[in-house]
């Protein structure tokens, strides 16, 4: 489905990926792994156009991304829930869902019913501003907002981050709802257990560069592995 060949990105003079190369299969839950600062919202950012390519190129089923403002790509049916939610601020949460609502490929699997189905609590809070909202509840909207484009591909940054642990539990379980559902997903968080269990294949991501991909069971054997890339 999704193919990053040889992908490079810099910001100004300073080369930041480096022939990053993998790929994602429909169906697929997999994640990129790595410390802080290397490499992996950058690679997601130069997935959605956000900052340039400057070397290689990004497919899906086949279609050229690299090169098309952000909007093309997720025309393409890629739905971004980005590092920080970045949910808007002084609207509503049905105001927020609507605003990213499409469909662009027949009729639509994500209404604004099935959202709320999903997650009740955005039904509850449907009149609320999304600055009045916990952060566990924002997580919610963003991942709405973006299953409200109707994705093929739906790309997580950080999934869980600063969330306490029953709101983490409980955006974990909604995730693995959606890979049961067969949505193709795109996961980078802290959170190795729990990939492990939701996830069907890794990329650890050093520098830059890709310096290992394989299943939960190869990753999970390979304790030198996960101290070496993997552990602060």
């Amino acid at each position: 489905m999704l193919m990053v060949e040889k992908l490079q990105a810099a910001y100004g003079p300073a080369q930041v990926l480096f022939d990053m190369t993998f790929e994602i299969g429909a169906g697929e839950v997999v994640t990129l792994l790595g410390r802080n600062g290397m490499g992996k919202t950058t690679t997601i950012n130069t997935i959605m156009g956000l900052i340039p390519a400057r070397g290689g190129k990004v497919t899906f089923d086949g279609d050229m991304l690299t090169g098309q403002p952000p909007y093309r790509i997720a025309q393409h049916g890629l739905g971004l829930v980005p590092e920080g939610r970045q949910v808007f601020p002084t609207l509503t949460v049905e105001e927020n869902l609507i605003a990213t609502a499409a469909a662009r490929f027949g009729a639509p699997v994500w209404t604004l019913e099935r959202v709320y189905q999903f997650f009740p609590r955005l039904a509850e809070r449907r009149a609320n501003m999304g600055n009045q909202l916990s952060g566990g509840e924002q997580q919610m909207l963003a991942i709405g907002r973006a299953l409200m484009t109707n994705p093929r591909l739906l790309i997580l940054d950080e999934a869980t981050e600063g969330l306490a642990p029953l709101v983490r539990a409980e955006i974990w379980e909604c995730l693995a709802r959606l890979k049961k559902d067969g949505q193709s997903i795109l996961l980078v968080d802290k959170h190795l257990n729990a990939m492990l269990k939701l996830a069907e294949r890794h990329v650890i991501v050093e520098k830059g560069c890709v310096v290992w991909t394989g299943t939960s069971a190869e990753l999970a054997a390979d304790g030198a592995l996960k101290q070496r890339y993997l552990q602060v």
